[in-house]
């Protein structure tokens, strides 16, 4: 049998910030509600209550994205709605987002950053260890999440709190 050949290949990723354009760009992230969330934050993006980031490859395409709020502590950047793309998973798409928020969280003098991860998803966790966050509790949290047959359930799951001293 012959192999199968093997290439790398290096695609550049740009992170800016997150448009009203994007949205229908971003379905592969969750269903309409999740997209109404998203519009949510974009509203405090003007506000200067949060910001919003958007990792593109050369089409333009979103690849990954992820939300920061100010509001919630006045020492802290709340990292959440992280998300990579399925297919771009486990490309440093995901490691690249956070170093950008991490450094706009600096850039603003917040001296942390916090995230919250659910327990059941080991491949995130193990990612935001790597990147230096370390737990500190736990606490339950809930969404709307749209079903297949077009109506919304409330999820309901218990995540990590996490948090990285930043410099």
């Amino acid at each position: 049998m012959a192999e199968t050949p093997v290439a790398e290949i290096t695609i550049p990723v740009q992170i800016r910030d997150l448009t009203l354009a994007d949205l229908d760009q971003l379905r592969w992230s969750g269903g309409r509600s999740h997209l109404v969330a998203i519009g949510q934050q974009l509203e405090r993006v003007t506000a200067g209550l949060a910001e919003y980031l958007v990792a593109c490859l050369p089409s333009g395409l979103p690849a990954g994205k992820l939300a920061i709020d100010y509001a919630a502590r006045s020492d802290t950047g709340l990292i959440h709605q992280v998300a990579v793309h399925d297919l771009m998973q486990s490309c440093g798409i995901g490691t690249l987002l956070m170093a950008v928020a991490e450094e706009r969280i600096a850039n603003r003098g917040r001296g942390y950053a916090e995230l919250t991860v659910e327990h059941d998803n080991h491949g995130a966790r193990l990612l935001y260890e790597r990147l230096g966050y370390v737990a500190f509790g736990d606490e339950p949290t809930e969404w709307d999440e749209d079903q297949p047959d077009g109506t919304t359930a409330r999820y309901r799951t218990m995540c990590t709190m996490m948090r990285k001293r930043l410099s």
